[in-house]
């Protein structure tokens, strides 16, 4: 007796020491599980996250051959830089015709005004003549009655006035013809031949400027697929170029995840491509639905038998340009952004 007090006294028995051990191990179980509680409910994670940015689809305007290509794949390339260069011998023959067809139209006008003075004065012979004709088929008249000249003549008098009177209606057409061609008569402009040799030229002008492609903007050159000697039609892709400057995550998270995000708040992400460095950025908006109700086939809850699916929500976030200075991230790369809610 006195032996088993003696090692009570000593230390804890076994069942004693496992219950505290029982006890520290899920007092630690509890303290992890509120950590990991309150974590999840201040940094919002997921692992479906992209990298996305501007991508140009570089094409050309007009048809032609190419005559050289500047650049190559993955090269940098800055805003204005020539990318290539189309055959533009067809465009230059086009534009001197618009220029020497303009020159001509403005030729052409001052003929028209001088055909309108030209015909104003035909105007005013026939009507000295016209006047002649009366004046002598008066005095025929006055003869005639006196016996003096024969019927024949008088006729012949009748009808010279008549041609007269013919010429002069002949003249006045000839008047209104050329006032309608210089546009002064009806509701036509007098320059409307020229503006529209004008509008020609700069038709030509331009199309000749389309035969020199140059950059958009600051970026890599992806996807060329073209090389000298092809033939371009209107709007066949040359390459892409892609801007990272402004490059942005788009992560899809599912909506129960969204409840305390909002605009502005801080975000830390990592790249499956750089293990162990972090990036930073911000939210900058979250898509006004699903990803799925934006899908080429939307689904159609009404029919059929109903199965509830979290939905995904895009949300935009922008990265801070000052945490990658080096342009490391490309686009399409996976990251996991981590929302910092700030609750």
């Amino acid at each position: 007796m006195a032996e088993e007090n003696e090692n009570t006294s000593k230390g804890l028995s076994k069942k004693q020491r496992g219950g505290i051990i029982l006890a520290i191990i899920l007092l630690s179980a509890a303290a992890f599980g509120v950590r990991q509680w309150l974590y999840n409910k201040t940094h919002i994670e997921t692992d479906n996250a992209f990298i996305e940015s501007h991508i140009h689809s570089i094409s050309s305007r007009i048809p032609a051959m190419v005559k050289r290509v500047a650049v190559v794949d993955n090269q940098f390339v800055h805003k204005g830089d020539l990318l290539a260069e189309l055959d533009p011998s067809d465009y230059q023959a086009r534009a001197k015709t618009a220029a020497a067809s303009l020159e001509m139209a403005r030729n052409e006008t001052s003929g028209d005004y001088a055909q309108v003075e030209g015909a104003r004065a035909s105007i005013g012979l026939a009507t000295a003549r016209l006047d002649q004709a009366n004046l002598d088929l008066k005095r025929g008249e006055a003869l005639f009655a006196k016996e003096v000249i024969p019927r024949e003549q008088l006729d012949r008098l009748y009808t010279a006035r008549k041609v007269a009177q013919m010429q002069l209606k002949e003249a006045q057409e000839a008047e209104h013809h050329a006032l309608a061609v210089v546009g002064v008569a009806g509701t036509g402009s007098r320059e409307a031949r020229v503006a529209q040799k004008q509008g020609e030229l700069e038709t030509a002008a331009l199309n000749l400027s389309y035969t020199r492609i140059f950059a958009p903007s600051d970026g890599y050159i992806t996807k060329k697929s073209v090389e000298p000697g092809n033939y371009l039609q209107p709007g066949q892709a040359l390459m892409a170029l892609v801007t990272l400057d402004d490059a942005w995550v788009t992560a899809n998270y599912k909506e129960s995840q969204l409840t305390d995000v909002k605009p502005g708040q801080m975000v830390e992400f990592t790249v499956d491509t750089y293990p162990g460095r972090t990036f930073k950025g911000k939210v900058e908006s979250i898509m006004a639905g699903t990803g799925a109700a934006f899908s080429m086939l939307p689904p159609e809850n009404a029919t059929g038998n109903y199965v509830k699916v979290i939905q995904r929500i895009p949300v935009r976030i922008a990265i801070d340009k000052g945490s990658d200075p080096n342009r490391l991230l490309r686009v399409g790369m996976s990251v996991v952004p981590t929302i910092l809610t700030g609750k």
